[in-house]
């Protein structure tokens, strides 16, 4: 029987630590998403510290933490995804402001907890995407999965983000239904008729194109 040659040796050795990485790569991921647990009660973020910490998932938006708010700016559609699972019914509050003409709000729900938009095409979410005065502050949306075309599900043209303002924003999602309120004022809700739920649904996040957008005082409470 022939014996196998010494460069066949070699690269066998080679391949058994690849695989062997590639293996250790497989369970620190497993790992890693192990720790994203169910949230059961409220929970609350005050960003009162000086990085965004492990409780978020930053896909590349360069999130930053500045006097006790959670800053995004230029992250092009890389959501800070909360590494909390959300039950199926949900509350949402927070307070947000755009320092920017452009508006843009932009909050994820009900989604992998992971994606991003990888090439800054049209971004297509895994979840449901609530935008405040998007398009260069002239649509604000609530849309399922797409933000153009049919992903479009609610919409409205006659309000803009007004610069340097602070808004608070309820959002509640129980049934299907989500009921959107800006300011304790009913301003978009939708029902689905096929509601995003299970593995691969269950993650918050906030998002941005370009405008500098300002997040504090989130609170999630299972809804009832």
């Amino acid at each position: 029987m022939r014996s196998r040659s010494r460069s066949s040796r070699i690269v066998g050795a080679v391949r058994l630590p690849v695989l062997a990485g590639v293996l250790c790569s497989i369970v620190a991921l497993g790992a890693c998403r192990a720790k994203d647990e169910m949230l059961s009660g409220p929970f609350t973020d005050r960003f009162d510290r000086a990085e965004l910490g492990p409780a978020w998932r930053d896909t590349g938006g360069n999130y930053r933490i500045v006097d006790g708010k959670l800053v995004a700016r230029d992250a092009h559609n890389h959501p800070a995804w909360l590494r909390k699972r959300l039950p199926r019914d949900v509350s949402i509050e927070f307070d947000v402001q755009s320092n920017s003409d452009a508006g843009d709000i932009k909050v994820e729900l009900f989604g992998d907890g992971e994606s991003f938009d990888p090439d800054r095409g049209a971004y297509v979410s895994t979840g449901y995407v609530l935008i405040f005065g998007g398009w260069h502050n002239s649509l604000s949306v609530i849309c399922r999965n797409n933000e153009h075309d049919e992903g479009r599900k609610a919409a409205r043209t006659d309000r803009k983000v007004e610069p340097g303002r602070t808004y608070h924003f309820a959002i509640t999602s129980k049934d299907g239904h989500i009921d959107w309120r800006i300011d304790g004022t009913p301003f978009l809700d939708w029902t689905d008729p096929d509601p995003l739920a299970g593995k691969g649904h269950e993650h918050l996040a906030v998002d941005d194109w370009e405008a500098e957008v300002l997040f504090d005082n989130l609170t999630i409470v299972p809804a009832r």
